[in-house]
C-alpha cells in the first residue's frame, strides 16, 4: 500500500494494536473505513488533520470532538494517533487508517480460522471480474450509486464468501481510491498475507496443479524465502509446458514461452 512514513505508520499500528483486542474487529474495520471515505471527500478536514504546522494534541481534539460517540474508542483512538502523526502528504492519513481496516478484517478473519479463505476469495474475485466484462463495468462505474454496487455484492457473495471477504471486495468496490478494482483486491490480498507474515505467490500453469504438487511447491518457496507462501493458482491455457510464479516484483519462469521469450531478448540484445 502507498509509500508511508515508516516510523509514523509504526507509532499507528502500535496504537492500534493496543487498542484492537478489546473492540469487535469487524465493527472496528467498518469504521476505520468510513473514516477513510469521510476524509476522501472532505478535503478541508483531511488538510486540517494532516497538517504539520498544527499541534499533534490540538489535531487529536477534533477528531474527538468530530468522532466522540459515533464511532467506538478503538476507531477513534487509531485516528486520534493517525492524525497526531505526521505524514509527506493529506492523502497519507486516509490511507493509514483503511489499511488498518483491512488488518482488522484480517484479524477477525484468523480469529475465526477463515484466513485462508479470504486470502483464496479476494484472488478469485478478481480473477471473476478481470473474465466478466459485464460485471467489471457494474462495480467500476464512477456514477453508478453505493448502495446498488453494494446489493449488487450481496447477492454475488452472500453465504458463499468469508465475511472479512465480502466486506474487503465491498471497500475496494465502492471506494476505489485511484485503483482498479483488480488493483485493489490484490493491495487488499497483499496486507491479509502480512498479517500471517507471510508471501503471496501468483502461479500461472496451463493446468491445475494437483494438491501434492501445490505442497512441493509451497515448500521449496518457503525453503526459498525463509518464510510461508500462499499460493494462488491461475489456470491459463496459454501457458506451454511448466509454470511461472510471481512474488512481488520477481517472477520465476519455467514456461516455454518464457524460455522463448527469454532467447528472443538474448537475440535482440
Amino acid at each position: 500500500m502507498r509509500g508511508l512514513s515508516r516510523s509514523s505508520l509504526a507509532e499507528v499500528e502500535e496504537r492500534f494494536n493496543a487498542v484492537a483486542g478489546s473492540a469487535d474487529l469487524g465493527t472496528l474495520s467498518d469504521e476505520l473505513f468510513a473514516i477513510a471515505d469521510l476524509l476522501d471527500r472532505e478535503h478541508g478536514l483531511r488538510r486540517a488533520l494532516s497538517d504539520p504546522s498544527r499541534r499533534a494534541e490540538a489535531k487529536a481534539g477534533t477528531v474527538r470532538a468530530l468522532l466522540a460517540g459515533k464511532v467506538g474508542e478503538a476507531a477513534l483512538a487509531t485516528t486520534e494517533a493517525a492524525a497526531s502523526a505526521r505524514w509527506s502528504r493529506a492523502g497519507d492519513l486516509a490511507d493509514v487508517l483503511e489499511r488498518l481496516g483491512v488488518v482488522a478484517a484480517a484479524a477477525e478473519a484468523e480469529s475465526q480460522g477463515t484466513i485462508d479463505e479470504v486470502e483464496d476469495e479476494l484472488f478469485r474475485f478478481g480473477r471473476v471480474v478481470a473474465a466478466n466484462p459485464g460485471l467489471r463495468r457494474a462495480l467500476a462505474a464512477g456514477d453508478a450509486p453505493e448502495e446498488g454496487k453494494r446489493r449488487l455484492l450481496s447477492d454475488l457473495l452472500s453465504g458463499k464468501a468469508a465475511t472479512a471477504s465480502v466486506r474487503l471486495i465491498t471497500q475496494v468496490a465502492t471506494h476505489p481510491r485511484g485503483r482498479s478494482l483488480e488493483a485493489g483486491l490484490e493491495e487488499f490480498g497483499q496486507l491479509v498475507a502480512q498479517q500471517r507474515q507471510r508471501f503471496v505467490a501468483v502461479v500461472r500453469s496451463a493446468v491445475e496443479l494437483t494438491d501434492q504438487q501445490k505442497a512441493r511447491l509451497a515448500t521449496w518457496l518457503r525453503t526459498s524465502y525463509g518464510r510461508d507462501v500462499h499460493l494462488n493458482v491461475e489456470v491459463d491455457p496459454r501457458v506451454l509446458g511448466g509454470f511461472s510464479v510471481r512474488i512481488g516484483d520477481e517472477i520465476i519462469d519455467t514456461t516455454i514461452v518464457g524460455r522463448i521469450e527469454e532467447v528472443r531478448r538474448r537475440l535482440a540484445g
